[in-house]
């Protein structure tokens, strides 16, 4: 697994620990749904239809979100958005630990091009779950 993670410093190569956790978040199973541009994140598929991703690019694109959210100076300029329920209690968790901002439920358009609104921000990174 370590030729796979030639390009990233040693520190961020992923333990043991790291790919059973994610294992056991079952962050490698994916759905009967797939198109073209998700076939180099596609491991393989089982015999029910499910697709099973790679958990070494998630990793790395694990680690690449990381290393643009830690880019950011200011943790307040990081906004991260989910309208659905399955994904608002992760930005509010996310928001919480970070001193990120957060927006969960219902996104109010104009919110980040309407300047006169009460609730405009201006983010230097977004990041949406949804």
């Amino acid at each position: 697994m370590s030729t796979a993670f030639a390009d990233l410093p040693a520190i961020l190569h992923p333990k043991e620990e790291d790919i059973s956790m994610m294992l056991s978040a079952n962050v490698h199973t994916g759905t009967k749904n797939s198109d073209d541009s998700m076939t180099e994140y596609i491991w393989r598929r089982r015999n029910d239809g499910i697709y099973i991703l790679n958990i070494g690019k998630t990793w790395e694109k694990l680690i690449l979100a990381a290393r643009v959210i830690c880019a950011i100076e200011n943790p307040e300029d990081v906004i991260a958005i989910s309208a659905r329920p399955y994904g608002m209690r992760a930005v509010l968790k996310f928001a919480h630990y970070t001193g990120a901002n957060s927006i969960a439920g219902r996104f109010t358009p104009g919110t980040f091009t309407n300047q006169i609104t009460k609730q405009f921000r201006e983010p230097g990174l977004l990041i949406v779950t949804d």
